[in-house]
């Protein structure tokens, strides 16, 4: 049997353990979750210890040759639906679809699923059927269609997983139990747990003691499936074992009796008596308040006789700004920080933030992170060691005397020549970055031939330096040796810490390389543009995220998206989409071949607090055969395609050669009213006749290139394209051409 447990984002690989855990085989992650394989027992040992996922499904049926509705239909129709269904059960049908340009309506395949389970059961039992219900089915399916591929499931564990049960009514701001569960596996308090030595776990901002609870539950080993209330869907399908799943229980059950009192001490306080009463009560339907030391007080007046003896781990959610105001959650992070490092010498801290501003406050340097998801909320989980005095007063020295050796070594003559060319960009550049709200700016582009590489400044923090590939005549121990120097300069220049200075080298990519991952540390960070969130990874890829010299065509969108219908072509990480939306676009449609781009450009949207269902689309899929695929129509098009492209999975695709034939296609899609925005960077691009001689093109390059890119004029070329016509109430329409000089 074949599985598939839904997960949140970055917590699949924490779930792909517990299916191993449970006797699971071939377990593969995926973005949206875990597969593997097992028998009926590994589904219900799965589904029963899981403290990650959310739901359970089991696969029943799989097809990859789907590319019309009534294919699907005829498929399902020759199904055993029979075998899963008895004519007394309800039954619904949920539907997931993806890059699928065949089918327009996701709601419609799961209506034409349903025929086919009626149409087939109605001929297995002489014209009866069992009824469709949508409040309380007895069994739920799930179809899930990528392009052509149709995969049925049934659903395995019903209800969300993280309603462990022990917790009535909801309060604001409420950490679910699976997210709490994955943090905790996450924190150092977990290693201890693992090899089985006693600790102290404090969560000083227990809340309604979601944390504490989970921490229990895990230190004693307590499965989710012994305290929870309501019933697995499994139990009413119709391979249900009664005997089976009650072994499973028993075995789970004398593991958690073995561990009862295993050592494990928990603490959990909060400012909040009403808040500690509540914890107390989830406690006590759980079944582990003697586990657990509930107290009411406040963390900034935690004092050395507060702490309780023994090897300490923090792990807590405090509050940020959607529960306190921004000065209130300043402060608070302020003082918790001074609290950590002046008490709690020796500890673990491991702290979940939905503002990494605000762990900034704290005045540690975590020693790493992890990025969450609560809800919508993008999470920083921040993990610190509080060293003692004498750890803290050793690594200061160390640091100080590698830092001092390294910036009193008298630069080369070559890296002082960049550090000068470094400080006067800066200083003709900083001031009016900072005045126009801009964060993340050029600051040098291969100004000197021997230092070849484009230096960009993010957030006052971070360096993105990208070495252009050096001539095959150079020698590869200079060309070295120069790049040593401009990194060298660049820290000198910015004063950015090395740790924060990445640095790749650019040439030219084709075909898979455009895609290809340079590492895998899924680091990602905030960047923020135009009055939108950004994630940018420095590490992973060559480019980082977001094409620091189309900001003004961005701000340009933001500006005229209003009520618009946006088209978002080649969309990377769908930036463009992201300030259409910020401007107030209608809807927005984004469209790229690659997966990884796209799910980045969801996750953009999410931080953003922005919906990736209702009202922006997301397609995986050659552009231009989705233009000839598909007929709405757009009042706002941006098309930023690449020089050069290639995949197995299409033609070839040259921007000189094609771009005809992509405007062409694209300018089917723009309403007669509308804008297309045209760039690419391709710097001997021009611009087909036939374009010219069929709509009204205006280049306007020169107008989007920023002071940061002034430098280099031919980084990018841009028009705006709209259909030659009157408009109706003008006395006359200008067109105006600029295209290598001439004006018409």
């Amino acid at each position: 049997m074949i599985y598939f447990a839904q997960v949140a984002a970055n917590q699949n690989d924490l779930a792909a353990r517990e299916a191993e855990r449970a006797g699971a085989s071939n377990v593969r992650t995926t973005s949206a979750g875990v597969q593997f394989s097992g028998t009926l027992e590994v589904g219900y040992r799965f589904t029963m210890t899981t403290r990650i996922a959310s739901r359970v499904l089991v696969a029943l049926f799989y097809d990859e040759d789907i590319d019309s509705a009534d294919k699907l239909y005829e498929s399902a129709c020759g199904l055993p639906w029979e075998e899963h269904l008895s004519l007394s059960d309800t039954f619904q049908i949920t539907q997931t679809v993806q890059s699928c340009n065949w089918l327009k309506n996701s709601y419609f395949a799961s209506l034409k699923l349903k025929d086919a389970i009626v149409d087939r059961m109605k001929n297995v039992h002489d014209g009866m059927r069992p009824d469709i219900s949508k409040e309380n089915p007895d069994v739920t399916f799930h179809l899930h269609i990528r392009g052509t591929k149709a995969i049925i499931y049934a659903d395995f564990s019903g209800e969300g997983l993280y309603k462990r049960g022990y917790r009535s009514g909801e309060v604001d701001a409420v950490l679910k139990e699976h997210l709490a569960s994955a943090v905790l596996y996450r924190s150092e308090w977990y290693r201890t747990v693992l090899d089985n030595k006693p600790s102290v776990l404090l969560d000083p901002f227990c809340g309604v003691g979601t944390i504490p609870v989970e921490a229990a539950l895990i230190a004693h080993h307590i499965a989710p499936g012994l305290i929870r209330k309501q019933p697995y869907a499994f139990e009413k399908l119709k391979n249900f074992d009664r005997d089976l799943y009650n072994k499973v229980l028993d075995e789970l059950g004398d593991e958690a009796e073995k561990e009862r009192d295993n050592g494990f001490r928990i603490y959990a306080s909060d400012i909040s008596r009403m808040n500690v009463e509540k914890a107390k009560a989830a406690a006590l339907k759980a079944g582990v308040l003697d586990y657990i030391d509930f107290s009411v007080k406040d963390f900034t007046k935690y004092t050395a006789e507060d702490i309780p003896e023994g090897d300490g781990y923090i792990v807590t959610d405090p509050p940020y700004g959607v529960r306190l105001n921004d000065t209130d959650c300043t402060a608070l992070y302020e003082k918790s920080g001074q609290i950590l490092q002046n008490v709690f010498k020796g500890w673990h801290v491991a702290i979940l933030c939905a503002d990494s501003q605000l762990l900034s406050y704290i005045d540690m340097k975590p020693e790493r992170t992890n990025a969450l998801y609560n809800g919508g909320l993008l999470c920083q989980l921040a993990h610190y060691i509080v060293f003692t005095d004498e750890q803290k007063a050793a690594i200061i020295e160390k640091a100080r005397k590698r830092k001092e050796e390294r910036l009193s070594t008298p630069l080369s003559p070559g890296a002082q020549m960049a550090y000068n060319r470094l400080v006067k960009n800066l200083s003709s550049i900083k001031k009016e970055m900072a005045d126009e709200g801009v964060t993340c700016y050029r600051i040098y582009d291969a100004d000197m031939p021997e230092y070849s590489a484009a230096i960009d400044l993010y957030e006052d923090t971070f360096i993105n330096l990208s070495e252009y590939a050096p001539p095959a005549t150079i020698d590869s121990e200079d060309a070295a040796r120069r790049l040593d120097e401009l990194v060298l300069a660049t820290e000198r220049a910015t004063g950015v810490d090395p740790d924060n200075i990445f640095v790749k080298q650019r040439k030219e990519q084709k075909g898979k390389d455009q895609y290809r991952k340079l590492a895998g540390k899924n680091k990602f960070y905030v960047a923020h543009e135009n009055g939108v969130k950004v994630l940018v990874n420095f590490s992973d890829y060559l480019d980082t995220g977001i094409f620091l010299d189309h900001r003004p065509i961005r701000a340009w969108i933001q500006e005229h998206a209003e009520g618009k219908r946006f088209l978002n072509l080649f969309c990377y990480t769908a930036t463009a989409s992201l300030n259409a939306v910020k401007g107030g676009a209608i809807s927005t449609t984004n469209v790229d071949s690659s997966a990884t781009y796209l799910d980045w450009a969801m996750e953009n949207f999410k931080i953003n607090g922005w919906s990736t269902d209702i009202g922006n689309f997301f397609y995986r899929s050659d552009c231009i055969q989705f233009l000839w695929d598909t007929f709405d129509r757009y009042d706002l098009i941006f098309c930023d395609p690449p020089t050069y492209s290639n995949s197995k999975s299409r033609a070839s695709f040259d921007v000189q050669k094609d771009h005809a034939r992509l405007i062409d296609a694209a300018m089917m899609h723009l309403e007669k009213d509308g804008v297309m925005i045209f760039s690419n960077n391709y710097r001997r691009f021009k611009m087909d006749e036939s374009i010219l001689e069929k709509y009204s093109v205006e280049d306007i390059s020169e107008e989007t290139i920023g002071e940061d890119f002034k430098r280099d004029m031919k980084i990018h070329k841009c028009y705006l394209i709209r259909h030659k016509f009157r408009i109706p109430g003008e006395k006359r329409m200008v067109i105006k051409v600029r295209e290598n000089g001439r004006k018409a």
